[in-house]
């Protein structure tokens, strides 16, 4: 996708293999930094701080960061000491253990003098793969919105939460992939942008990539969606994905159930988007699914530009308030009207899911 009309993945290997480059989210909309990661420790330490941060680019990140550890330590028992290490980072978004898993199934057949060079073209095919499965997420998505747009013969209104848009994956991303994809066709659209406390990937990572293609939306505090749904204002919910359990429960940033709820009280159709690398098929229902506990500083301490034009942190509770930081919840499947993924849209329920997917009805 573009920046400053320029395009960029969120992640690209060096030429040499000796590293990655990733585009450093912390510093957004504020800085645009590109960051240079050449070791496993790094790759770690950028997906536990969120330099890198969503499902699908987790996935990627982690595919690299097996591919630098292969680099240094391809025996067996490195491999799995580079698996565990990047597994611990988040414990929620599947993709991560699915890249990791993808990588120690190819690696353990080849010889150790083979791994490298097999662990760094595996790394790049995660990432090409995901690039197709974002673009057909947005080709099936952006069929559902058109079709809004011909109903109601005026403007769509969406709302999304969080950040799952490109920055989210390697390109394109997820639930906003629809929407470019819809707003290239020509389709009228406006995307009500939730702020997405605490760490708000809304208000400073939708919003600007939204705003950098041109894609008209406005901003709201997180509370604000059910106010909007009950004037008439949205016509559909769009989000991503962290972790998707077989029976279509839909595990996603903190807050996303709330506005399901919201949804379904008003009739406004709930679709979450996903490619099945989001999809846990061993997670046989989202009750089980495990919740990342983040750092209680996130919803104390608040980072942006200040008016003198300086980056900043500023405290905004009482010093010492405690404060609790789950980093998702989980939309049961009833108040999902559909899941959007690469092969299509699936009903929101187990037949659904293995409908598009019956590969894995005979695992």
């Amino acid at each position: 996708m573009l920046v400053s009309g320029k395009p960029f993945r969120t992640i690209w290997s060096v030429e040499d293999g000796g590293g990655v480059y990733v585009i450093d989210q912390t510093r957004l909309p504020h800085e645009f930094v590109v960051e240079k990661l050449v070791t496993l420790e790094d790759v770690a330490r950028a997906i536990t701080t969120m330099v890198v941060r969503g499902a699908p680019l987790i996935g990627a990140a982690a595919g690299y960061g097996m591919a630098l550890a292969a680099r240094q330590d391809a025996s067996n028992a490195g491999l799995e000491r580079a698996a565990a290490t990047l597994v611990a980072t988040r414990p929620t978004a599947v993709n991560l253990r699915w890249a990791v898993q993808r990588q120690l199934d190819g690696l353990r057949m080849l010889k150790s003098s083979a791994r490298a060079e097999a662990a760094s073209l595996l790394a790049e095919r995660i990432c090409e793969e995901d690039v197709a499965s974002c673009s057909s997420i947005g080709d099936h998505g952006a069929r559902i919105i058109a079709a809004i747009a011909a109903k109601k013969k005026d403007r769509v209104n969406l709302l999304t939460h969080c950040n799952a848009g490109w920055l989210c994956a390697v390109d394109w991303g997820t639930a906003l992939a629809p929407i470019f994809k819809a707003h290239e066709q020509g389709v009228d659209l406006h995307v009500w942008v939730d702020e997405t406390r605490p760490r708000n990937q809304g208000a400073a990572l939708t919003a600007w990539e939204l705003k950098s293609h041109g894609v008209p939306h406005t901003l709201v505090v997180d509370n604000a969606g059910g106010h909007l749904m009950q004037r008439g204002k949205v016509d559909m919910v769009i989000v991503g994905s962290d972790r998707t359990a077989a029976n279509g429960d839909v595990g996603n940033k903190i807050g996303t159930y709330l506005k399901a709820l919201a949804a379904a009280d008003n009739g406004v159709p709930f679709f979450a988007a996903l490619p099945v690398s989001t999809i846990d098929w061993t997670l046989k229902d989202g009750r089980d699914c495990p919740i990342e506990e983040r750092d209680s500083d996130e919803v104390l301490w608040v980072r942006g530009r200040t008016r003198s034009g300086a980056i900043d942190s500023v405290l905004i509770a009482p010093e010492g308030v405690v404060a609790a930081n789950p980093a998702f919840d989980v939309t049961p499947a009833r108040f999902v009207e559909g899941i959007i993924t690469e092969r299509g849209v699936a009903k929101a329920s187990a037949e659904g899911l293995r409908a598009l997917y019956p590969e894995m009805a005979r695992k």
